[in-house]
């Protein structure tokens, strides 16, 4: 069995990691965004899928592009963040399983089938982007995830004429302490749990 973390990493990643609303004037540096993917790309996926593309907004200009589509509040948060990430998912991400999962024909599991292509890109670029924001913890960053936003305006802008469609985004950084709000509420085991 290997030895749990220690609090010091579960405090970062779980029990302290938080959503910001803002950050720092830090930046981001490329090498911290390959290092977050190095790490990300390591969880789990069905059939080692891997659906997730990921899009690093990081000029003003890419993310004027994306705030435009965002929802309330969510323009400002994507504007003032140093980089704004959105994590996307290749609705024929199946094209690569011959590479990504060579131990079988997986990718004839897929063709043909939409309904399994929808809930298996969701699903599994949903966990990576879970993974993407355990990654930046882990690395000593933070993240604003959000699903505010043009869904519509937001393929068409960065993703035209490609089988990608954007899953969330999520702002990226050194979050600013004042920019959040307390803890919310988050229930003990009985109230969510069931054991059969």
């Amino acid at each position: 069995m290997t030895e749990p973390l220690n609090d010091v990493a579960l405090d970062r990643l779980f029990r302290e990691g938080r959503s910001y609303n803002g950050y720092s004037d830090a930046p981001v540096s490329h090498a911290q965004m390959d290092a977050i993917w190095e790490l990300m790309k390591m969880g789990p996926t069905s059939a080692n899928m891997l659906p997730a593309r990921l899009v690093w907004c990081e000029s003003d200009a890419a993310k004027a592009r994306l705030a435009k589509h965002a929802s309330g509040t969510n323009g400002p948060k994507i504007l003032q963040a140093p980089v704004t990430v959105i994590i996307g998912m290749d609705m024929e991400f199946y094209e690569q399983l011959p590479e990504l999962f060579p131990p079988a024909d997986a990718k004839s599991w897929f063709v043909g089938k939409p309904e399994l292509i929808e809930v298996s890109a969701i699903r599994n670029s949903s966990m990576q982007g879970a993974y993407f924001i355990l990654a930046a913890r882990a690395l000593g960053l933070d993240t604003g995830p959000m699903s505010g936003f043009d869904n519509a305006g937001v393929d068409a802008e960065f993703f035209a004429g490609t089988p990608v469609r954007a899953n969330f985004i999520s702002t990226l950084g050194v979050g600013d302490p004042s920019t959040i709000f307390g803890r919310l509420p988050r229930p003990g085991f009985d109230r969510f749990n069931t054991i059969v």
